[in-house]
């Protein structure tokens, strides 16, 4: 049974076109396990926190493929940072300062018909990028009709129109 799975998968670093294949099927599988046990918002939010374990994920995942790293050891250590990330989502649901610390906060870009210059600069959000924004996002070509403007922890800008007057 053993050198059946080594005819099929390899070892080590000399892998055919078959064994690399027969290896990137069980990692796809193995990925959308530890993607669903990671928690739908791994994808969904967008935000550095949950963007960092997809890409360690497929870091780490694509040396079982290439046999750069034993097979069982880079899954496992896979699993530890997915169950690591689902357990920090879980503690930032309980604690807003935690959570802060870990995906940090929305800022404001413009409030009170003014732009905020220094979050701005900080969110290296030129006018000319926040402009595009209003227009693609609220379909608004000028700020006269905004209330606020908010760039989110996502790194997505968010748009609050003016309400209208009665």
């Amino acid at each position: 049974m053993e050198e059946l799975v080594i005819k099929i998968f390899g070892e080590g670093k000399d892998l055919n076109v078959y064994q690399m294949s027969a290896r990137a099927f069980v990692i796809y599988i193995i990925a959308l396990v530890l993607i669903r046990i990671s928690g739908r918002r791994t994808f969904g939010k967008k935000s550095a926190f949950d963007n960092t374990i997809a890409i360690i994920l497929g870091a780490i995942l694509s040396r079982a493929v290439v046999g750069a790293s034993d097979f069982v050891p880079t899954v496992v250590c896979c699993l530890v940072l997915v169950l690591l990330h689902r357990l920090l989502a879980i503690i930032s649901l309980h604690s807003e300062s935690f959570a802060r610390l870990l995906r940090g906060e929305s800022m404001v870009l413009f409030e009170n018909e003014k732009l905020n210059d220094e979050n701005m600069k900080l969110g290296l959000i030129s006018k000319n990028d926040l402009m595009g924004d209003v227009r693609s996002k609220a379909n608004i070509n000028s700020l006269t009709s905004v209330d606020q403007v908010y760039l989110e922890t996502s790194g997505e800008i968010s748009v609050v129109g003016k309400k209208p007057h009665k």
